[in-house]
């Protein structure tokens, strides 16, 4: 019932159909998030493409200039000085065969983040009936898969630890990516909002016709969605791109 009242008083402040300058919209996240919790800020983006055309995809990563505000576990799957370099990363977990046993034979996932060196993906492969459904398999397309070497290792481990994000467009044409928390500064969402933004203008497809940003909103765990102008999330993204 308590979630439900904050619902409700949360959208008397976000009125349905209205669409709000960004810097507005900022201002109103610390207001629509009443929970006990540092509820996380999420961005939703809907595209002008078609997902079930492989060339309209929309996939990859972008490193948030300030983080996602959580703790992320990282796992990496690699051997000898790449190991190591992973370890002094700051990496949660390292390994390689026992690893990959592990999640096949025991079904454990226990991470939000896998990277994996090239030379062990024939068999990392084999793990996505497991990482596949949850998110979680490595993938060269968001920089998850790299090279053998410790220093390219050790920079994706750093990337991730520090706010990279994965994101993916969804049957519907929409990208959900959490992009903060309530607690952090106008500036750092703002921030962190634009540069997603700026990423998925850069990986608009060719093949993409008409309007490439239809719909913009910000969110938090337990609000409703803030509608902003798509128009100047265009203009204001192309700007943090120029």
């Amino acid at each position: 019932m308590a979630s439900g009242k904050r619902y409700r008083a949360a959208r008397e402040l976000v009125p349905l159909g209205d669409k709000f300058p960004l810097e507005d919209a900022l201002q109103m996240i610390s207001k629509v998030a009443t929970a006990k919790f540092d509820e996380t800020v999420e961005l939703a983006v809907r595209l002008g493409v078609n997902p079930r055309q492989a060339d309209q995809m929309v996939r990859g990563a972008v490193a948030l200039p300030h983080g996602t505000g959580k703790t992320v576990r990282v796992v990496v799957f690699a051997e000898g000085e790449a190991a190591r370099a992973a370890e002094e990363a700051g990496a949660d977990f390292v390994g390689g065969d026992d690893l990959i046993n592990k999640i096949n034979n025991e079904g454990w996932t226990d991470f939000d983040k896998a990277i994996a060196v090239r030379s062990l993906m024939a068999k990392v492969g084999r793990l996505g009936r497991v990482l596949g459904p949850r998110g979680l398999m490595p993938n060269p397309k968001t920089g998850s898969v790299v090279a053998p070497d410790a220093e390219s290792v050790a920079a994706a481990v750093r990337e991730v630890k520090g706010g990279k994000i994965d994101f993916r467009v969804e049957k519907a044409g929409i990208v959900h990516a959490p992009i903060g928390k309530a607690s952090m500064s106008v500036d750092q969402i703002r921030d962190n909002t634009l540069s997603l933004m700026s990423t998925l203008l850069r990986l608009k497809p060719s093949s993409a016709k008409g309007q490439y940003i239809k719909s913009v909103a910000l969110s938090t765990t337990m609000s409703p969605g803030i509608r902003l102008d798509p128009n100047e999330m265009v203009r204001l993204a192309t700007d943090v791109r120029s």
